[in-house]
Order: structure tokens, then C-alpha cells, then sequence
């Protein structure tokens, strides 16, 4: 096979949203779901796909909806809710989500929550959700989802994927919260560029990338929680989505 053939495969990428998901609800069986709809769709779950799938269904299959009516704000959270039009039930579950509050200012707030991701509101969430009163937490461990589905469902790897903020940057973009199967930085450093000049800095972030590429298909108002990325090519590992965290030490904005 000629060079330039086989660099076009390797460049085929195909990104396939699998419809027809019921609403998830505690306690189902997603990997189940996931799996029968593929198989409805003619879409086979196998080693050399990975799959992404959005926290949102994970967190609801797992029970990680919480009711704020059970919900006592602190005076922090009250007071920040009135001067900003929030509801303080929902700033105190995204307090309670958090190790430390990065910035609380012009009615955002960003934090580092208890897994360790410097996000907006904690990853608390109420799209999708049954009505005002009820919101969403990140799972519990989204490596351990991942891991189970990875198990589970019999593909090459697995991403458990939310939507991110950026510095300097507008917009939203899906990231990697859960990895397994898959090592989720691509290191070059010990390579070199087409003109023979060694790479110092060059990490990519493989599982963000695709859990971008999957984010194209999973809009909110689509109800498309799963993507099957067909073509990828990972290096295989247990994978842990606490790679990509930035070590404090190596931050100069914390």
C-alpha cells in the first residue's frame, strides 16, 4: 500500500451520534441502554472505538441529582444570590461541591471542586434536569463510570465528557471529566517536527480533543448523550482524566 493511501486512512475520522436513548433516570442501566441502542442503530460497540459520553446521563444513572428544596443556604450564598439574582439554594450546592472558591465575581463563580477541576459553578447543572427545583452534580468518580462502561460495553476506550469554560477564550467546548482505556496526553516531546527540530513543549490533550470532536453531536437540545468516534488512534492505558488537572506547581494563575 502506497504511503500517501495509508496516510489518508489514518486520517478518516468518523463521529457517529447514537440516537434513540430514553430518558435516563437513577438507577439504569446505561451501559444497557447505550448498547441496545447502538445495536438498534447498526452501530457496533467494538475495540476499535471510543466511545464519549455526556456527565449528564452518567450523573442522572448514578443518582447524582440533587432536590434543592432540602437545601439550607448559608448566609454566603444568600447573600450572593440576592446581589446577583441567583437562586441560593443552588450556590449552596455548588459551595458544597467545591475544595475552594477561584473567583466569585460579576455573578460568576469559579471554583476548583472536589475532583479537582477549576470550572464554572462546580459542574452543577440544571439543563435537562425535571424543573427549577432539582440539579445536577458531577459523578462521584467519573474515572470509575468510565471505567465501568468501558468494561461493560466492550470498546477500545471510554471518555466521560462535560462542557468547559476557557481562559481567554469565549465559548464552551467538551472536555474529558472520565477516562479509561486510553492514556489521555500524547507526549511528543521526544520527537521531532518535518524539519528535524526536537519538540520541548508538546503534549497534546487526545482525550479532550476527541471529547471535543464528540461535543460537535451533542448539543442539549439534540438529547444525543453518546458518541461512537470510529478511526481514532490512542495509545492504550488504564487512563485517568486526573492527567489532564495542571499540577499547582506548574500553574501560574492559581
Amino acid at each position: 500500500m502506497r504511503r500517501g493511501l495509508i496516510l489518508a486512512i489514518r486520517m478518516r475520522l468518523e463521529i457517529i451520534g447514537i440516537t434513540g436513548l430514553p430518558e435516563v433516570r437513577p438507577g439504569d442501566d446505561l451501559a444497557a441502554l447505550i448498547g441496545q441502542a447502538a445495536a438498534q442503530q447498526g452501530q457496533p460497540i467494538d475495540r476499535l472505538v471510543v466511545l464519549a459520553v455526556a456527565q449528564k446521563v452518567v450523573s442522572k444513572a448514578e443518582g447524582a441529582v440533587v432536590d434543592l428544596r432540602g437545601i439550607q443556604p448559608t448566609a454566603l450564598a444568600r447573600s450572593w444570590a440576592i446581589q446577583w439574582g441567583k437562586d441560593p439554594r443552588l450556590i449552596e450546592l455548588i459551595l458544597s461541591q467545591s475544595r475552594r472558591i477561584v473567583k466569585m465575581d460579576r455573578g460568576v463563580l469559579i471554583v476548583e471542586n472536589r475532583l479537582g477541576f477549576v470550572c464554572a459553578n462546580a459542574g452543577v447543572d440544571q439543563s435537562n434536569t425535571e424543573g427549577d427545583d432539582f440539579a445536577t452534580v458531577l459523578p462521584q468518580d467519573p474515572d470509575a463510570s468510565a471505567c465501568r462502561l468501558h468494561q461493560a460495553l466492550g470498546c477500545g476506550a471510554v471518555l466521560i465528557t462535560d462542557t468547559f469554560g476557557r481562559p481567554w477564550r469565549e465559548g464552551l467546548v467538551d472536555v474529558a471529566i472520565g477516562v479509561s482505556g486510553m492514556e489521555p496526553l500524547e507526549d511528543f516531546r521526544a520527537s521531532r517536527d518535518r524539519r528535524g527540530r526536537p519538540l520541548a513543549a508538546t503534549i497534546i490533550a487526545m482525550a479532550d480533543q476527541l471529547a471535543a470532536a464528540a461535543g460537535l453531536l451533542m448539543r442539549k437540545p439534540d438529547g444525543c448523550p453518546a458518541v461512537l468516534l470510529r478511526g481514532v488512534e490512542w495509545k492504550a492505558a488504564e487512563g485517568s482524566a486526573r492527567s489532564l488537572i495542571r499540577r499547582p506547581e506548574q500553574d501560574l494563575f492559581r
